[in-house]
């Protein structure tokens, strides 16, 4: 991009040099010898200024290209075909609009420049954020070109760890779209000073990096407008709303409420429930307890993804880790619990 601007430039004010020198009388070039090298300074001149203002300007260039590439990005195609629609409609209203404007003295074709652009802007705004609805106008989305293939995904989802082995297995198609504020609340829980929050929250980071990687039908980060105080839980019903799009949760309650407004919700628990377990009873597994739990003499630990294990008879072994048998499973909309026990007798911990 530097190269090509700097290439062009030179090109253009070095022409531009020449046409200055050009510009002379043919008969002060007999009287004046000297002008032909103040000539070929000139051309010297617009080459070495177009070279020096290629190099500023390609960098800035290439800066807002990729600016525009990372904005183009985060927006579905729907959206940005609805968009692009919608500034040719825009401009169409604005030459029209623009016929009256022109007539005015003094300012009139200058404004009708300022009118043009705003008119043209505010038409391919407001088609790209209501591109769902538009969409919806001309029958586009009873054909499932939309709700089935964009999936938001909430913050619990993606700490869950679930999600990225049904992406892989293509179980779950569409595009994966993970809203800025859902990355947020995940910073936020990685900085949390509880050793156990912020291994899930840096867990959870990890994870969107392989659902990027994995993803079969594309993925992307939408930004959303800065400042909103909304809870994150709203403020991904109301996205979900706006661009048509399912949810991927295991949040019980976000999945009540984004039923209740009709939209689709893919609850990777309601998946669990569907399947076999990841453990069986009888078999034996390796946890830390952490605390104590609510019954006597009563151990509670967690896995990575933040199932919580209950250890009977594994209360005064609190701080270490343990081989424990499963018993049973209990699996709900709300998440699973795991209850196990000693696999000795005496209650003492196997080595």
């Amino acid at each position: 991009m530097i190269v090509v601007t700097r290439i062009t430039l030179c090109l253009l004010l070095g022409l531009a040099g020449y046409q200055v020198g050009a510009s002379a009388p043919l008969r002060d070039w007999f009287r004046h010898p000297w002008l032909y090298v103040a000539w070929v300074g000139l051309v010297v001149v617009g080459v070495l200024l177009g070279y020096v203002l290629g190099g500023i300007g390609g960098r800035l260039l290439r800066t807002r290209l990729k600016a525009i590439e990372r904005a183009a990005d985060r927006r579905s195609a729907a959206e940005l075909t609805v968009g692009a629609l919608g500034l040719v409609v825009g401009l169409v209203a604005a030459a029209l609009a623009g016929l009256a404007v022109a007539q005015l003295p003094v300012v009139g074709p200058y404004l009708w420049i300022v009118v043009v652009l705003i008119v043209g802007y505010v038409f391919s705004r407001i088609a790209a954020r209501r591109h769902v609805d538009i969409l919806r106008l001309v029958g586009v989305r009873s054909r499932g070109s939309s709700s089935a293939t964009t999936r938001l995904i909430d913050t619990s989802a993606i700490i869950d760890g679930r999600l990225v082995d049904v992406v892989r297995t293509r179980f779950l198609s569409g595009s994966i779209v993970v809203p800025d504020f859902v990355l947020e609340e995940l910073q936020r829980v990685a900085d949390s000073t509880d050793p156990r929050k912020r291994a899930r929250g840096r867990r959870g980071l990890e994870l969107v990096e392989e659902l990027k990687v994995s993803s079969n039908g594309g993925f992307a980060v939408r930004t959303t407008a800065a400042g909103q105080n909304e809870p994150v839980d709203a403020r991904l019903v109301r996205m979900a709303r706006e661009l048509g799009a399912s949810i991927v949760t295991t949040d019980y309650n976000l999945n009540k409420v984004a039923r209740l407004q009709e939209i689709e919700v893919l609850n990777v628990n309601d998946l669990a429930n569907a399947l076999k377990p990841a453990v069986l009873p009888g078999e034996t597994m390796r946890v830390r307890v952490v605390r104590e739990g609510k019954e006597y003499d009563q151990g509670v630990g967690y896995l990575d993804d933040g199932t919580m294990i209950v250890v009977d008879g594994a209360g005064k072994f609190t701080g270490q880790e343990l081989e424990v048998e499963v018993t049973s499973v209990l699996q709900n909309p709300s998440g699973k619990m795991i209850f196990s026990r000693l696999p000795d007798e005496d209650g003492a911990p196997r080595p």
